[in-house]
Order: C-alpha cells, then structure tokens, then sequence
C-alpha cells in the first residue's frame, strides 16, 4: 500500500489477536446447539461481547447481530491506517440497503426494518437521498441505481435488477481492493468472486439456462477467467476448480446436478472462502490480520443466525449442525 508498511499495523495487529479470543468458537458453537433452550443457547454469545437477550426472538437477534456488527466496523475504522480496508466490507452493506429501498418504493411500503446501518453510507442519507438526488457516493453505485431501477420500472422484475446491483458491487469491491495494494485483500475478493460465479453456474445448470442468461450473472475479477466458466458443464465443474479452494464445493456443486441437495454446496463454497483467510491467522502484522478478522465477523454473524433461528424453529443439534461454516479460530 502506497506510503502504507507492514509496521504501521503493529498496534492495530496486536488488538485484533486479542479480539479474536472472543470470536465465536467450533467449541462455543457446539454449547450453543447442546444446551437445554434457544435462551441459553444466546448466553453463550455473551463470552463474545453480544448484548444479553433477555427473550430470544427474530428482532432481538438481529439487533443484537447489528449491535456486534456496528461495534467492530467502528472499532477498526477509527484505528485502521488505511480506511479502505474497512470499506471493503461495508460496500455489500451500501448495496443490501439499495436493493431494499429499490424494492420498498416499488411496492409502496417502508424500507426501515430491514435496512442495516453498516456500510459507507448511512442507511437514512441513503434512503433519502434516492428519493431526491444521491450525492457523496461513487459513480458505480449512483449508475448501478439508475440503472437498476429503469430495469425495475420496464420489466417488474427485481431479479434482473439485483443483477445490476450485484455486477456493480463485485466490480466496486474488485477496484477498491485493487487500490489499497493489498494482495491479501485483492485474493479475498477474487475468492469471492469465484465462490459467486461457481454457486450462479450450479443454479443455472440446475434450471437449464442457456450460455447468454448465465453470461447475465457472471462477475469479472476472479482468479478463474468469466470465459472459462461459461464453457462448463456439469461434468467438467470438478476439472475446472481442481486447483482451487473451492475444489470440495465444486465437487458438492456437481452432485447438486445430479440430484444432490444444495445445502452442503452452499457451505462448502462460504469453506472455500474461508481456508483462503485462515492463512490471515499467522501473519504477525500487517492488513492480513485485520482483513482475516473482519471476514470472520461476518462468518460469524452467520453461524450465530443459523443456530438461533433453527433452535428457535425447533431443528435438532445435527440438521443446525451440517448448516455451519467452518469457523476462523
């Protein structure tokens, strides 16, 4: 990173070891899924810094994941020497809010409960601003808006206009980290890319699309070239993530066309990810550290949703259990 070295991070590389003892563990997972009720099964999150839950239920869970959410990206942003990094993270956040608002406004009802006030932008200056006029944001995002909600109005169709949203995120996120320096970040991102591109391909080989639709919702900047996946078939996805991380999820994505549930794909590919950041674990200092961390945060955000929705939902230990991500520390 420009005029940014390795040493810069000492302070921050140090705090992030020490909050990473408070993530949410495989062992704490596992008390979690064996304790006798959904309300112990949210005391456990209190060792990693969650709010008490006095009742357990679909609003106190997402307050209590936004809370934690909010915590940590203001926590590192403050002290980060290149924000960017911290950005990196929060631009899906800018895009969730987008497709909401987008679709809120069409079907004439608020956007408020399900916006998440974690990205660039503040969720409210969003919202109003693509009432009246954007300003402060990036060209990306102001002509993914533009473009997405002419698609919305011609077509009625909120799909084709995610996949505006969705090329301009990956394409905004790509160039960010491209930016900062970082080839620890840009390889996050181009792992990314890859896991979207494999789990688009499954779906559209599962619903006999042609080569022009999955064309449509491929995104450019992974480590595997858009051109390469488009001459995939079933038979072939295995050869051509062989080198890959996301060479067991490719081989779960060839059984998913074969008859094969999409459960243990979708897991497989967010693994995949993950052994790409687990190298972040043994860096001493540095941005690798920091971007490892901030990942498993969201990681962990999904592991704590999957097992306090299916406990309160009243899925046994072992269908919560083959749902879960493999966890950082």
């Amino acid at each position: 990173m420009a005029n940014i070295k390795d040493t810069d991070y000492l302070f921050l590389s140090t705090r992030v070891k020490c909050l990473e003892c408070s993530l949410l563990t495989r062992e704490r997972m596992e008390r979690m899924l064996e304790v006798r009720t959904v309300e112990d099964a949210a005391k456990v999150l209190q060792e990693c810094g969650y709010a008490e839950m006095a009742h357990v239920g679909q609003a106190e869970l997402d307050q209590a994941i936004a809370q934690q959410r909010h915590k940590t990206m203001e926590d590192l942003s403050s002290v980060a020497p290149d924000p960017r990094l911290i950005d990196v993270f929060k631009i899906k956040y800018d895009y969730h809010n987008v497709k909401v608002i987008l679709k809120a406004d069409a079907m004439g009802v608020s956007p408020d409960r399900l916006l998440v006030d974690a990205g660039r932008i503040p969720a409210a200056a969003l919202a109003d601003g693509m009432r009246t006029e954007l300003r402060g944001v990036s060209y990306t995002l102001r002509k993914a808006v533009s473009d997405a909600r002419d698609m919305l109005s011609s077509t009625n169709d909120p799909q084709l206009a995610d996949f505006i949203l969705d090329r301009a995120y990956f394409a905004e996120m790509f160039e960010l980290a491209k930016a900062t320096g970082s080839k620890f970040l840009e390889g996050y991102v181009r792992i990314s890319i890859d896991a979207a591109n494999l789990r688009s391909l499954v779906r559209v080989l599962r619903m006999g699309k042609g080569p022009e639709f999955l064309r449509s919702v491929l995104f450019e900047g992974g480590n595997i070239h858009t051109a390469r996946v488009l001459a995939a078939t079933g038979g072939s996805l295995e050869e051509l993530y062989a080198t890959s991380a996301l060479k067991e999820a490719a081989e779960a994505g060839a059984a998913a066309l074969n008859g094969g549930g999409l459960t243990r794909f979708e897991k497989l590919c967010d693994d995949g990810v993950n052994a790409y950041l687990a190298g972040a674990k043994y860096v001493a200092f540095g941005e690798a550290p920091i971007i490892g961390y901030l990942a498993a945060k969201e990681n962990e955000f999904t592991s704590v949703r999957i097992i306090l929705t299916g406990r309160m939902a009243g899925l046994d230990a072992d269908t919560i259990r083959e749902r879960l991500r493999e966890a950082y520390v």
